[in-house]
């Protein structure tokens, strides 16, 4: 694993897209004290960061921001945010991208994973190196065991084993990161639409017909990358929505890898979790 730590003239650059996480990993980094410099994309970065940024660009405007690395010299890139969907701001702005037209043409094709892969392929192309969250920023991750005060009972921890047994049987087929589990019993395993929606999905799945009734006994959220997947791209991350939506679905807790999973706002998190009555669980090891 490539250390996220600058080398002699080599700066940090921050590349913050959508929600609390660019905000996050910025607060890690002055923890640490790691200089650092913020590169916002417009209609994406929250104003409170985009107001303090060093350089604002449009998301398809690849020249805008490889110039700007130029300038500031080698550096070690991280990215972080939402790009996915386009707020007006961004959609508006797009008409920057007509001036890297070509090189838009050489990475469309593709689903928003891949799409990012190619912009990223392309800055390390220009001599930079391009790290993930989970490496400047590891206090951000699961750690191993409870975060809050409960734990789970040996029913869930059934639940636990047969959800991460599926996500590693299931890894090499680039499905999604989490599945919803109920002892030896699969409610719902994540697609494309994300780990909310299968949540709502898996409401009505584990409850008697039209979603009425009780959810089945130690209904668990597990939650892990797929092996080999690229984490710069796509860390799975959990919240407190994350909770929130586990709890409406009728689950007991949620089971995340340590190291392999962003905790949003872990406080945050763990309060809702107590709040709520569920458990949030770090684990390692095999299945």
């Amino acid at each position: 694993m490539a250390k996220a730590d600058p080398g002699p003239g080599e700066a940090l650059v921050l590349i913050a897209g959508a929600g609390r996480l660019p905000e996050l990993v910025a607060e890690s980094l002055r923890r640490s004290r790691r200089p650092f410099r913020v590169i916002a994309l417009r209609g994406f970065t929250d104003r409170a960061l985009r107001g303090s940024a060093d350089a604002t660009v449009d998301l398809l405007d690849l020249a805008a921001t490889l110039k700007l690395l130029r300038r500031w010299g080698p550096a070690v890139v991280v990215p972080a945010g939402g790009v996915s969907r386009p707020s007006p701001a961004a959609i508006l702005n797009a008409g920057a991208a007509l001036r890297n037209r070509e090189a838009l043409r050489a990475i469309a094709g593709g689903g928003d994973d891949r799409l990012l892969r190619a912009a990223l392929a392309l800055v390390e192309e220009e001599g930079h190196r391009v790290v993930g969250v989970h490496e400047a920023a590891p206090d951000l991750l699961c750690p191993d065991g409870p975060i809050g005060r409960r734990v789970p009972d040996p029913a869930a921890a059934a639940s636990i084993r047969t959800g991460r047994a599926v996500l590693a049987a299931l890894s090499p087929y680039d499905l999604g990161q989490a599945v919803m589990a109920a002892g030896d019993r699969v409610i719902a395993v994540e697609g494309p639409e994300g780990t909310d929606r299968m949540l709502a999905r898996g409401r009505a799945l584990g409850r008697r017909p039209f979603g009425w009734g009780r959810a089945l006994p130690a209904t668990v959220l597990v939650k892990a990358p797929k092996l080999g997947q690229d984490l710069r791209v796509d860390l799975p991350a959990v919240g407190p929505r994350t909770v929130r939506n586990a709890a409406r679905a009728g689950c007991v807790g949620l089971a995340l890898e340590a190291g392999g999973t962003l905790v949003i706002d872990r406080a945050a998190t763990a309060a809702e979790a107590d709040r709520l009555g569920l458990f949030v669980v770090g684990y390692g090891g095999a299945p």
